[in-house]
C-alpha cells in the first residue's frame, strides 16, 4: 500500500513538472560571433578619437611684451558705466508771450549760433499794438507842445499882471501832467516793442537743435505744465561731458583734474581722453554712490547726448613710476576658466598650458599684466577652445 501511495505521489509531482523549450543553439552561436565585431568597432572608434585629440590644434600666437609704465602712460584705478551729457545740460526755450507758431527757421540736428532766428510766432497783433503806442506818443508829444506854448504865454502875461498866479500853476500842471503822459506812453511802447521782439525765438548760446516740441499752427502760452510752453530744445555739443556714480567706497581714488577715458557703447574701439572737473556736493544715499563729471577733452561728431558710456578713471601724473616693468598683451589672449579666474594660454615645447593673470587694465588694444607673466612668454591669441597639455601648431 505504501508502494501505491509512493506511485500516485510522482505521478502527482510529474503532472506538475513544466516542460521547457528547446535551446536554439544557432543564436548563441550568432551573438558568439558578434562580440567580436563590436570589439574591433570600439577600438577603432577609440584610435580614430586619439588620432584626432593628438593631432596639433593651429592656433595665433603672441609674444608678452615688456615695457614700462612711463611709456604705456597712467594705469586705470577704477571705471563704471555712466551717460554722455553736455557742459550746458540741455537748453528749452520757450515763449514769453502767447502765440500761433508760424514757421521754424531750423531743423533737428542743425547747428545754431547765438543770436540766430529759430522759431516765428504770428506777430500781428503786436505790430499792431505797437502802432497804437507810437500813435498815442505822437498825441500826447502834441499835447505837450500845446501845454509849453501856453505856459510860456501864461508867463508873459503873469509878469504883466494879466493872470494870477492860480491860473499861470494850472498851466504849469498840466504841461507836467503831459510830460508825465509822455514818459509813460514811452516805457509802454518800449514793452509793445520787446513784446514783439518776444515773437521770435533767438539761439541763446551756439548749440544744436535736439528737438522741436510743437508743430506749425499750434499756439504757444509761456510757462504751462511741465515745460508746455517750451518749443525747441538745443545743446552745445562743444562741450561735451560723461557722468558716472562712483561708490562711496572708491571715492579716495577720484579727484579734481585727474586723467580719465571715456569709452561709448557705440564705438568700443573708440576712447577719449577726459579730465574730471565736478565731483558732486551730495551722496546719494540709497545707491551710496557719488556722481562725478568729467570733461572730454576732444569731442567729436560721433558723441551724442544721453550716450551709454564707459568711464574709466587713470592713475594720476605723479603717481606713475615710469620705470616700473609692466608686461603687455593683447586683449584677445585673456580667457576665463571654470574657476572664473582671468587666465592665458602659454606655449611651449608645442604644448598649451594655463595660466592665471592679473590684468590692470587696457593700453590701447591691449592689456597690462600685473602679474603672472614676466615678458617673453608666447601666449595663445583668439576664442580657442583648449585643454591642458594639448599641442598646437602656432602661426
Amino acid at each position: 500500500m505504501t508502494t501505491d501511495r509512493e506511485d500516485q505521489l510522482r505521478a502527482d509531482l510529474q503532472s506538475l513538472r513544466i516542460e521547457r523549450a528547446p535551446v536554439k543553439r544557432s543564436g548563441a552561436r550568432r551573438r558568439r560571433w558578434l562580440w567580436p565585431v563590436v570589439i574591433l568597432a570600439l577600438l577603432g572608434l577609440a584610435a580614430a578619437i586619439w588620432v584626432v585629440r593628438s593631432r596639433p590644434v593651429a592656433v595665433t600666437v603672441a609674444v608678452a611684451q615688456k615695457s614700462t609704465a612711463g611709456a604705456t602712460g597712467p594705469a586705470p584705478l577704477l571705471s563704471g558705466s555712466g551717460y554722455i551729457v553736455t557742459g550746458d545740460r540741455y537748453v528749452s526755450i520757450g515763449v514769453r508771450v502767447p502765440g500761433r507758431i508760424d514757421r521754424y527757421f531750423v531743423e533737428e540736428g542743425e547747428s545754431v549760433h547765438k543770436g540766430d532766428p529759430l522759431v516765428q510766432l504770428d506777430d500781428r497783433d503786436y505790430q499792431a499794438a505797437v502802432a497804437a503806442m507810437k500813435a498815442r506818443q505822437a498825441s500826447a508829444r502834441a499835447d505837450l507842445a500845446l501845454a509849453d506854448a501856453d505856459l510860456q504865454r501864461g508867463r508873459t502875461l503873469r509878469t504883466g499882471g494879466v493872470i494870477s498866479q492860480q491860473e499861470l500853476d494850472v498851466l504849469i500842471n498840466r504841461a507836467a501832467v503831459t510830460r508825465a503822459q509822455i514818459g509813460q506812453l514811452d516805457a509802454e511802447l518800449n514793452q509793445a516793442t520787446v513784446n514783439l521782439d518776444y515773437t521770435t525765438l533767438r539761439a541763446p548760446a551756439d548749440g544744436v537743435v535736439l528737438a522741436k516740441l510743437k508743430e506749425v499752427g499750434e499756439i504757444a502760452v509761456p510757462g504751462g505744465f511741465a515745460g508746455s510752453g517750451d518749443l525747441i530744445r538745443m545743446a552745445n555739443l562743444t562741450d561735451m561731458r560723461a557722468e558716472v556714480d562712483v561708490n562711496e567706497a572708491d571715492l579716495a581714488r577720484v579727484k579734481i583734474g585727474q586723467p580719465a577715458q571715456v569709452t561709448p557703447d557705440a564705438y568700443p574701439d573708440v576712447k577719449y581722453d577726459a579730465s574730471v572737473v565736478k565731483l558732486y556736493p551730495q551722496v546719494d544715499r540709497q545707491k551710496g554712490t557719488l556722481k562725478v563729471e568729467v570733461h572730454i577733452l576732444a569731442p567729436d561728431g560721433k558723441l551724442l547726448p544721453d550716450m551709454s558710456a564707459r568711464v574709466t578713471f587713470l592713475q594720476p601724473p605723479e603717481a606713475v613710476k615710469t620705470d616700473e616693468a609692466v608686461v603687455l598683451i593683447p586683449a584677445a589672449a585673456l580667457h576665463r576658466t571654470t574657476a572664473g579666474d582671468t587666465a592665458v594660454w602659454i606655449v611651449r615645447d608645442g604644448k598649451v598650458a594655463s595660466r592665471v593673470v592679473e590684468p590692470r587694465g587696457d593700453v590701447g588694444s591691449q592689456v597690462r599684466i600685473g602679474s603672472g607673466l614676466e615678458g617673453g612668454e608666447t601666449v595663445v591669441v583668439g576664442d580657442v577652445a583648449l585643454r591642458e597639455g594639448q599641442r598646437v601648431a602656432a602661426h
